[in-house]
């Protein structure tokens, strides 16, 4: 493998360089990580009046993917939001949604995603915004929440172990990077396993991560280093992979069930065994350092994925003096 030209490629390509829009974004809003809602974490979190967090997030689509699978961007309008709960520690309270279509019959698959989705997960769609004069389809969708303890973007430390733990059971879909581990999965299964992050986190095992989102794996460790001033080692030999996925595919890849988290190295065992008890595949693929780089380390070789200090990926992070 060579380790220098697969993080060149990983660098370069369209999925990764994509959150580099959030920069411009933040500015454009006088968005910093310390304003309300501590921006640039997977949801939004706000003080509960009586104790806890208030969580808030939402998800837009990119067009062709929901001209091109309609019925699977609905229920993926509802996954990636619940994602964004459970990797804040928190469970999802209700959804709400936004659909454009040209009429009633191009939003009917759209909409039964939507439907079938919020069924299997439990967390009910509350309302909305329906526009049926579109001149094509298109999808948002948001989610309320509630955390008693937080897994932050903030809170990884140089010396943790970098988790990766994510639903090998499944495939791609057509065209996308999309690894969708849920679609044949008991719905109880389901919404157990987005129970395990609260669990984790209620318990003090974890308090810092993300979920694997459009960036996969390296783009979200890059996302959770420069939000926490850290850096990450990822070893390339330690990632497990799906039978027949090669690695460059699957750092890029967004994986229906896919966490990123950052755990103190005594906890790691226990962290990994919970997902494992549940048939996830969990294991530690690097470790936080004092740095800002990802790098990216195999048979000897070394090189730098991204260094957010020469260049910056989101634009979003505080000033975190490590213990």
């Amino acid at each position: 493998m060579d380790v220098h030209a697969l993080a060149t490629g990983l660098a370069a390509h369209p999925s990764i360089r994509s959150k580099l829009d959030i920069a411009g974004t933040t500015r454009a809003l006088s968005l910093s990580a310390g304003t309300t809602g501590m921006p640039g974490d997977d949801a939004a979190a706000i003080p509960g009046r009586n104790g806890g967090w208030d969580l808030f997030a939402g998800e837009g689509f990119m067009p062709q993917f929901v001209q091109d699978d309609p019925w699977f961007a609905g229920w993926c309008g509802v996954m990636v939001n619940l994602s964004d709960i459970a990797a804040m520690g928190g469970r999802a309270t209700a959804l709400l949604d936004a659909v454009w279509a040209p009429d009633p019959v191009s939003a009917e698959p759209l909409l039964s995603g939507l439907r079938d989705a919020a069924a299997a997960y439990g967390v009910p769609i509350v309302g909305g915004h329906t526009n049926l004069r579109s001149p094509e389809l298109n999808l948002a969708v948001s989610v309320t929440g509630r955390a008693n303890r937080l897994i932050s973007s903030f809170a990884a430390m140089p010396g943790d172990a970098l988790i990766a733990a994510i639903d090998h059971r499944g495939q791609y879909r057509p065209r996308f990077d999309n690894w969708c581990a849920a679609l044949d999965a008991p719905y109880e299964r389901l919404r157990g396993d987005y129970e395990l992050l609260p669990e984790l986190a209620d318990a003090g095992l974890v308090d810092a991560g993300k979920d694997i989102s459009q960036g996969g794996i390296v783009g979200t460790a890059l996302m959770l280093a420069e939000s926490s001033r850290c850096g990450f080692d990822i070893a390339l030999s330690d990632i497990p992979l799906p039978s027949g996925v090669l690695i460059d595919r699957w750092l890029r890849t967004f994986p229906s069930f896919g966490f990123l988290l950052s755990v103190r190295p005594e906890r790691a065992q226990e962290v990994c065994a919970a997902f494992a008890a549940r048939d996830i595949c969990a294991a530690s693929i690097g470790r936080a350092t004092d740095s800002s780089r990802i790098d990216l380390t195999c048979s000897g070789q070394r090189t730098t994925f991204w260094d957010y200090a020469a260049d910056p990926y989101i634009s979003l992070s505080k000033e975190i003096a490590h213990a």
